[in-house]
């Protein structure tokens, strides 16, 4: 975390003068104060790396200003200067909190010993608060991870053997298989754990935005470019950047993509600094990559660069023993997060819901047992519970996607008569519109061949909103 906005508060003008001076020059934004209060206000309003600040100033103090910044930014560096050299001045500004302590008059070359100071602790507190998450996500990820078949086994293996090197990874498999998941449990067991993870979703950014997003832009680039913003790739600098639906990245894009995979560097939008950096790419679609480069929809040599390890994930149906573990663990971590005693289901249930095909996947699984945990007053879910996975239909929606109105109600009304106490507007009315939206687009999707530009028009919404809705309602997308 490199240093960059630096404020400086002195009541002499001189003093304020010389050390903007030298620290501009460096290429710090500086910005000054010539009181305690004005440099408070500074403080609150904007996002500083390092406070330089005179002991003695008129109104608030630089050690009462001091108290004040551990309680409003307490990650903020401070640095007190004073042109009396007591040692109570020294011991009192440290057991404030002040990151150092510098007496008047001193040489420029102090100024700059203690920068380079700030600069490294502010690295080292960056690196150490991403490794804390890293670990704790890990630990997550171990929990999260859920399958003892024969391909999640398989799978294991794949990670064990690509997660030490910095081999480049394309992960395939349907919507809501998990790819998001595997890629996170590859980088946080490579060397690179401890430097950021940072994903990306490819088909959820427009097209105009996704160059700025990947690359960054300088201040001033375009409209709105009010200042400098990094770009994916220097922020994942050091990690992992895991590039989720690339199938749907556009061609000019890919291009670029190739050649900073080939180069190792970027060029902001708007700049012309090639900027090194050192990433690790994991990519992932649920397209078949090899069917859109035949139709020159993706590039072929990006296509190479990418599947050097490919690593197919199975959809859920494929994989039903490990259906009992998923539910099993969905139950827990949804009844966990509602706060409310954990439910079982029944045999009858568990053959139920090992029996359905799945066409969502384990995100459908997921949000099918949440829905059944929500509307449930029982301990023990039954199949009523889950009045949609009956009957499956072959070609067309599932009954899956169109939960029984006459059920629905059913279950409401259930679940208000056992909580009268704790009784709530009725929501029926949003939960039918969830059902009927999910049918409504696998539908026109498939009269339309999957053509989500079609799709779109038919159903009078934006493409984007299309794709978004595909996403968040697990919807499998199959082309001829």
């Amino acid at each position: 975390m490199s240093l960059n906005r630096i404020l400086v508060a002195d009541d002499e003008e001189s003093m304020r003068w010389v050390l903007s001076k030298a620290l501009r020059k460096k290429g710090f934004t500086v910005d000054l104060a010539r009181d305690g209060e004005e440099a408070l206000r500074q403080i609150q309003a904007g996002d500083y790396d390092l406070a330089i600040l005179d002991i003695k100033m008129p109104g608030i103090t630089g050690l009462d200003l001091l108290d004040r910044v551990r309680e409003l930014k307490s990650d903020l560096l401070v640095v007190i200067m004073t042109a009396e050299a007591s040692m109570k001045n020294a011991v009192e500004a440290m057991k404030r909190g002040a990151y150092d302590y510098i007496t008047k008059p001193f040489d420029l070359d102090i100024i700059d010993a203690i920068i380079e100071k700030v600069s490294k602790a502010r690295e080292l507190t960056a690196q150490m608060s991403i490794l804390r998450e890293e670990i704790k996500e890990r630990y997550l990820l171990e929990k999260t991870i859920v399958g003892n078949s024969v391909a999640m086994r398989e799978v294991y293996k794949t990670i064990g053997k690509v997660a030490p090197s910095d081999i480049t990874v394309l992960i395939q498999g349907e919507s809501g298989t998990g790819k998001e998941l595997i890629a996170r449990a590859i980088h946080f067991n490579s060397k690179r754990i401890g430097k950021p993870f940072i994903a990306l979703n490819c088909a959820a950014i427009p097209k105009e935005l996704l160059e700025s997003e990947l690359f960054g832009f300088e201040k001033g680039a375009f409209t709105g470019a009010v200042e400098r913003k990094l770009g994916k790739f220097e922020q994942a600098n050091g990690g992992t950047l895991f590039l989720d639906e690339i199938g749907d990245m556009p061609l000019d894009l890919q291009a670029k993509i190739l050649r900073v995979l080939q180069e190792k560097e970027v060029t902001r939008t708007g700049g012309s600094q090639n900027i090194a950096v050192d990433v690790r790419i994991v990519a992932a679609t649920n397209q078949n990559l090899e069917e859109q480069v035949r139709q020159k929809q993706f590039r072929e040599d990006l296509y190479y660069r990418l599947n050097v390890v490919p690593l197919q994930l199975v959809p859920l149906r494929e994989r039903k023993e490990d259906i009992p573990l998923l539910v099993d663990y969905f139950l827990g971590k949804t009844c966990t997060e509602l706060e409310v005693p954990i439910k079982k289901c029944a045999p009858d249930t568990m053959n139920l819901l090992a029996a359905y095909d799945w066409p969502g996947n384990v995100r459908e699984l997921e949000n099918t047992i949440k829905r059944a945990v929500i509307l449930s007053s029982d301990p023990l879910l039954t199949p009523a519970d889950f009045p949609g996975l009956h009957i499956q239909h072959k070609g067309g929606p599932t009954a899956a996607d169109e939960l029984s109105l006459e059920a629905l109600v059913d279950m409401k009304l259930r679940a208000s008569l056992t909580n009268l106490d704790k009784m709530e507007s009725g929501d029926i009315y949003n939960l039918v519109l969830k059902q009927v939206e999910r049918p409504l687009i696998r539908f026109v999707l498939e009269k339309t061949r999957s053509n989500q530009v079609k799709a779109a028009e038919i159903l009078g919404i934006n493409r984007n909103t299309l794709r978004k809705k595909i996403q968040e309602l697990a919807i499998d997308i199959r082309k001829d």
